[in-house]
């Protein structure tokens, strides 16, 4: 097959001459068929990815939508968070106080790992002698627990010490049925801040209570107002406990009981707002807050819900 020639006339000649073309004149018309098609590209691509969207990126952008809500609630429950971890250790401090005289040990008197998070830009020295300071400080608490542990021995071995009453006085308990503990609550009938004085134990009526500790019913109060139906025990080494909002009470005015024994069965006789168990338990006369005695009888991972519900339960059961 022969090539096709292109001539043009020239006017101004009066003649016909062959169209030449130059190689720039070449390139530029490859040049503008590649930029032709890559703009018709891009144009496509843009048109498809902001119209159409597979079921990754759709799932990604709901997934986006939901990380930005939860971003934004992120500093209040850190902040929620960090001032319960101080109410937390503030209460640890009082129970070693309380019932052991002796003072908490810190629980990371490091502090903190963020610099950490940039390890890999950190020189070995500097990660080596955070490892040193670290393992210091450990064995140094390790040393201070190993020391409170001492005092503690040393004071339950004292001659005349007597263990606090530190069952929990009532069974199959678990930490979303602890109410308001001591302090300034919201009264469910005045709906007004007033003092209250023990623990709320939120479970169903005719549930068993059981005395802590040995120790002698003082006295058996039954009545519809009030306090309700009262127990008071008092025990060895100045403690007395007190159940209150009673059902039906198995025990007499100075009857001995042991610990575990049962004496009474949950109510919500008096000023109850539902049934429940008020405890109370007071030494040299003072109230203390029943949720400091109660470690003994719960596991180590469960007693840090049972101090976190009994502080922040703003209102009372009765």
């Amino acid at each position: 097959m022969s090539k096709k020639k292109l001539y043009t006339f020239d006017a101004a000649a009066i003649t016909v001459r062959k169209i030449t073309k130059s190689v720039w004149t070449t390139v530029w018309s490859v040049v503008r068929v590649i930029l032709v098609s890559v703009s018709l590209f891009v144009v496509i691509y843009l048109i498809l990815s902001l119209v159409l969207s597979t079921d990754v990126e759709k799932r990604l952008r709901r997934e986006n939508r939901q990380y930005e809500k939860v971003f934004a609630t992120i500093p209040e429950k850190q902040q929620l968070l960090s001032e319960s971890i101080d109410i937390l250790a503030l209460k640890d401090s009082r129970i070693y106080d309380e019932v052991f005289h002796t003072v908490a040990p810190p629980v990371d008197p490091v502090g903190s790992l963020n610099f950490l998070f940039g390890a890999d830009t950190i020189p070995d020295t500097k990660i080596v002698t955070y490892t040193t300071r670290k393992a210091d400080a450990l064995l140094k608490t390790a040393s201070e627990v190993d020391a409170a542990f001492e005092k503690i021995y040393r004071t339950m071995g004292k001659k005349g010490f007597v263990m606090p009453p530190m069952a929990i006085p009532v069974k199959d308990v678990s930490y979303p049925q602890i109410g308001a503990s001591t302090g300034p609550r919201l009264n469910p009938f005045y709906k007004t801040e007033v003092a209250h004085h023990g623990l709320d134990f939120i479970v169903p009526q005719g549930s068993p209570v059981f005395a802590p500790a040995d120790g002698t019913v003082e006295k058996v109060v039954r009545t519809s107002k009030g306090d309700g139906n009262t127990v008071t025990i008092r025990h060895s080494g100045g403690y007395v406990t007190r159940y209150m909002h009673l059902d039906e009470i198995f025990v007499t005015d100075g009857q001995r009981v042991r610990r575990g024994g049962k004496i009474a069965t949950v109510g919500m006789s008096g000023n109850a707002y539902a049934p429940h168990l008020h405890y109370e338990v007071k030494f040299g006369g003072a109230f203390r807050d029943p949720v400091n005695y109660l470690f003994g009888s719960v596991a180590p991972d469960e007693y840090p819900n049972y101090l976190f519900m009994s502080i922040n339960t703003r209102q009372s059961m009765d």
